[in-house]
């Protein structure tokens, strides 16, 4: 190893280790290694700031700029649970997952999967946070993922019962138990404002109206998030919609997905062909299908 990949692995590994709970630079690392030795050993100190002074600065904006990304990331979710209590779940999961890309976009990506086993961080509102949770990561996914060409007219004119049709792959589909599509579309209209007095009363705003969500009793959603010129939309779905689209995606033929889909329905025989006719038509029009 040459020695200024030494020095750039040790430096990375003091600035990545997390911050005390008064948010500054620990002197002494989880394995015992000292901070203090190390910005010594690796950092010059200037006529204002130690070496360890210096290497902290980085450390803690490191972590701010995470913490920041998360927040971007999850404003729902802050809204259900409440900053306080979000601020120590931001701190926790980002203890257990750090940042491992070097884009901050998957900061998020093992949320729903820690907080199944952590739900102490949200409670007494853990089905509506989770939903959140669902959503909001969904939503990164449906605005970034790729674009793939549609199928055309004639292909699909052609498919049958063995046929596979291939889905875009930004889109995404959620079962739910609150109208969190509604809630996050409402928070995302309260702006907030740089003055003090107007952002407290927008975060107080925000919080009636989860409390409001939080209260109604738990359904069967289903919603699909896709995207169309940069921007993410929410479509509503019904249970056939859902287990045929996740069948779908799953990679089951259109003949077996379709049998999926009305397992257990009760939309009479009779009604089902022009559903799927409907519905076929309706995520075409939308450019859900792809070669």
């Amino acid at each position: 190893m040459s020695e200024l990949l030494e020095i750039q692995r040790r430096v990375a590994a003091a600035i990545m280790h997390p911050l005390t709970q008064q948010e500054t630079m620990l002197r002494k690392r989880n394995d015992g290694t000292s901070n203090k030795s190390e910005a010594d050993a690796i950092i010059k100190p200037n006529d204002r700031l130690s070496s360890f002074e210096r290497l902290e600065i980085y450390n803690r904006q490191y972590w701010f700029r995470l913490y920041s990304s998360f927040e971007e990331d999850f404003p729902g979710l802050m809204a259900v649970i409440g900053r306080k209590k979000f601020d120590v779940l931001t701190r926790a999961y980002l203890t257990d997952f750090p940042s491992q890309s070097f884009s901050l976009r998957n900061l998020g990506s093992q949320l729903e999967h820690w907080l199944l086993s952590h739900r102490e961080y949200i409670e007494p509102r853990a089905e509506l946070a989770l939903d959140m949770v669902r959503i909001e990561w969904a939503h990164i996914e449906a605005f970034d993922s790729a674009s793939d060409a549609l199928i055309d007219a004639d292909d699909l004119a052609g498919i049958h019962d063995g046929s596979q049709l291939h889905l875009q792959p930004y889109l995404r589909v959620l079962q739910l138990q609150y109208p969190v599509d509604d809630l996050i579309i409402e928070l995302r209209s309260e702006s907030g404002s740089s003055d003090s007095s107007s952002n407290n009363a927008s975060i107080a705003r925000k919080r009636r109206k989860a409390r409001h969500v939080a209260a109604l009793e738990p359904e069967e959603i289903y919603l699909a998030l896709h995207r169309h010129e940069n921007s993410v939309y929410y479509k509503r779905l019904s249970r056939e919609d859902y287990r045929l689209l996740s069948a779908l995606m799953a990679g089951e033929p259109i003949g077996k997905a379709i049998d999926t889909a009305f397992e257990g329905s009760e939309i009479p025989e009779e009604e089902r062909a022009s559903f799927l006719q409907v519905a076929f038509q309706t995520w075409s029009s939308l450019g859900w299908f792809t070669r």
